[in-house]
């Protein structure tokens, strides 16, 4: 037995290893994405439709701007006082196809300086925090941006 693996945002992933994608919604009218997803109407203000239609974004991209967390974010993000808190890289990642920025973490074990503006990236699931043992916990997964051609 594991961990159970359960998404931090129901809805906004699917998949696992090369099958794994984030998910927006698409207008049919104006042809607009979105990520976060949008289930209620068009964000484009020209567009009236409310009928949007989800679909899986690409996995890859260019960074597009990066930098690093050196502190604890404040609540209500949740984080174990008594465990040190370790540095990530954040990363804005523009999908050409969709032509739109997505925000993540970077891939555990990468750092700003592993990574460039313009350089190819891809989507990963990872897992943001854990809790309770292994045998009965939880894995809160999210996912994560990885420089193309660096495995895990």
């Amino acid at each position: 037995m594991a961990r159970t693996s359960t998404p931090v945002v129901a809805g906004w992933f699917t998949g696992a290893g090369e099958d794994f994608r984030l998910l927006g919604t698409e207008c049919p009218a104006c042809s607009s994405v979105f990520f976060p997803r949008e289930d209620g109407m068009c964000r484009n203000p020209g567009c009236a439709c409310d009928d949007l239609v989800e679909v899986p974004l690409s996995r890859r991209g260019r960074v597009w701007s990066y930098t690093d967390a050196r502190y604890r974010p404040p609540a209500p993000y949740v984080s174990d006082p008594e465990l040190p808190w370790e540095p990530r890289a954040l990363v804005a990642v523009e999908l050409a196809a969709e032509r739109i920025v997505v925000l993540g973490q970077a891939a555990l074990g990468v750092s700003v300086s592993d990574l460039d503006i313009g350089m190819e990236v891809e989507v990963v699931a990872g897992v943001l925090d854990e809790e309770g043992d292994e045998d009965t916990g939880t894995a809160w997964t999210t996912w994560h941006w990885r420089p193309t051609g660096v495995t895990a």
